[in-house]
């Protein structure tokens, strides 16, 4: 663009006016600036864009072809300005969120439910991955929060805590009373079955083989699932034994849908919350979410 905003600015309230002395009164200038302005922005583009006469100001042909696209241009502003304005008054934002499957499910959807009938404005994006990969996307600033396990070596994170999870092993009744037929005892199950955990870029799948590692259980038969839905749909029919979250089947716990296989070493609690760059570098919407999850 080779004229200035306030060039175009003065030629629109005066093209508007019909008149260099309303468009004065208007824009709060002198009348000579006025005049002075439009005839720089006439000799820059190089032809005339008023005709003057004793009544004022008429566009002229080439007058009227700027003006169509000058008029679109500040149209387009004001509204730009008043969507901004009703966005400020509304609460209305942008809110991207990075979880995975699970935690998503069982712990950010039935907060979500609640912050959007109070904040029914703000969009909400949802990012779902593992917690690795989350943790990698608030690195890279491609989402504002996310919901993960507490991380052990993220400095340039604040983590506010949610929950504690209990990761155990289950099996269908089915499954255990095969496994008792065989001679199986309670104390080498583990090791005897076909052990279901989820993929190895979860940290969750991290977690868990450090845990196999430490107290020396050889497991024979791995199947990596993908999410932990299906890991408890497969332990529900006998495909072998699950690694879960305890939290999570309660329900399947109660009713002896599955059965808790005992261990010797129980697995330790995992911290799960939200994590996100250090207040100051937050959007009005992520602060608006963090002070309605701190007050839960």
């Amino acid at each position: 663009m080779s004229q200035n905003l306030s060039a175009y600015r003065i030629f629109y309230a005066v093209a508007n006016t019909g008149n260099i002395s309303k468009a004065a009164k208007e824009l709060y200038i002198s009348q000579p600036a006025i005049s002075k302005s439009i005839q720089k922005l006439e000799e820059g583009l190089g032809c005339r864009l008023f005709a003057r006469s004793s009544r004022g100001v008429t566009l002229t042909e080439e007058g009227g072809l700027l003006y169509s696209y000058v008029k679109d241009a500040f149209d387009t502003l004001t509204l730009g300005e008043e969507n901004l304005h009703r966005s400020i008054e509304l609460g209305v934002g942008h809110l991207k969120i990075g979880v995975s499957t699970t935690l998503c499910k069982y712990l950010l959807l039935p907060c979500l439910k609640e912050f959007i009938k109070h904040y029914p404005h703000i969009r909400i994006s949802i990012h779902c991955q593992s917690s690795n990969e989350t943790l990698k996307l608030l690195q890279e600033n491609k989402i504002d929060i996310g919901l993960v396990g507490k991380p052990e070596n993220e400095k340039e994170l604040h983590f506010d805590h949610v929950a504690d999870i209990e990761d155990i092993f289950v099996a269908a009744k089915d499954y255990l009373r095969n496994l008792k037929t065989r001679g199986i005892a309670k104390s080498h199950i583990l090791e005897n079955s076909t052990v279901m955990l989820l993929d190895k870029n979860n940290m969750t799948r991290q977690y868990i083989d450090d845990y196999l590692q430490q107290n020396n259980i050889q497991v024979q038969d791995f199947i990596n699932i993908s999410n932990m839905d299906l890991l408890i749909e497969f332990a529900k029919i006998g495909v072998g034994a699950a690694c879960v979250i305890r939290n999570f089947v309660r329900e399947e716990l109660k009713d002896g849908t599955l059965i808790e296989i005992p261990l010797e070493t129980p697995i330790g609690k995992r911290e799960v919350g939200f994590a996100y760059k250090e207040p100051g570098k937050s959007t009005k919407s992520l602060e608006l979410f963090i002070q309605f999850y701190t007050k839960k």
